[in-house]
């Protein structure tokens, strides 16, 4: 049989912990929601289709230890999220069918260049510049749900032992099967894709120093010193 031959030595897949286990989860994409619960601004308003948008694998981290401070920004921010690991393809998946296609669960960090992000809206351009950087998607160990079922509970974030971000998962305007069906009527997904369900009210910045706390009821927690500036 013969070898395939590169033209440099591949790097070693992307992967994360699986909480309890000695195995890693293989990262594939990594798809983002935006806009997935009810900010002030939004109040009152229609349920309007969901925004996705993507980061590279290359962006996961597991999260311990120190959060990068990017470079190419004043406005460093926070956004805590119910990630989704997906352990089994499909495509045109019906939301009836769709929390069976889940392997399990993480708690992320939706790290966000917010001023950057804000002159792409305003423009009407990507957000890659705003969300893409290293180390941009930290993440806590995956628990499975054959361990834990799927979520119900609350996420929270406080930063410097200030709660800055709190809300029920059931607040969430597309739900986790809506999510996945959505995807799938576009790609097909596949085992190791990651979705990032969005994030509540509360965003903010982040300066050096900043210690971070933020978990999901029945998932796990995190905590994160912020690094300085790069």
């Amino acid at each position: 049989m013969t070898m395939t031959e590169y033209v440099f030595t591949p790097d070693l897949p992307v992967t994360l912990p699986v909480a309890g286990r000695q195995q890693r989860f293989p990262v594939g994409r990594v798809f983002c929601v935006g806009r997935n619960y009810p900010w002030p601004d939004t109040q009152g308003q229609s349920r309007q289709p969901p925004v996705f948008f993507m980061k590279p694998a290359s962006s996961v981290v597991d999260a311990t230890g120190e959060v990068q401070f990017p470079p190419l920004t004043e406005e460093f921010a926070h956004e805590i999220e119910l990630v989704v690991a997906i352990g089994e393809g499909g495509t045109h998946i019906p939301e009836s069918q769709a929390l069976a296609y889940v392997w399990g669960y993480a708690v992320g960090l939706d790290l966000t260049r917010r001023d950057v992000q804000r002159v792409a809206k305003s423009q009407g351009l990507p957000w890659e510049g705003a969300k893409v950087f290293d180390g941009a998607a930290p993440m806590t160990a995956i628990v499975p749900v054959t361990h834990a079922g799927h979520p119900s509970g609350e996420l929270w974030l406080n930063v410097n032992g200030q709660e800055r971000q709190r809300d029920s998962l059931d607040s969430q305007i597309w739900s986790v099967s809506e999510i996945i069906s959505r995807i799938s009527q576009s790609v097909s997904l596949r085992a190791g894709d990651l979705i990032m369900t969005g994030s509540p009210a509360g965003v903010d910045v982040l300066q050096p120093g900043d210690l971070i706390n933020a978990g999901i009821d029945g998932i796990g927690q995190l905590e994160m010193r912020v690094g300085q500036r790069a």
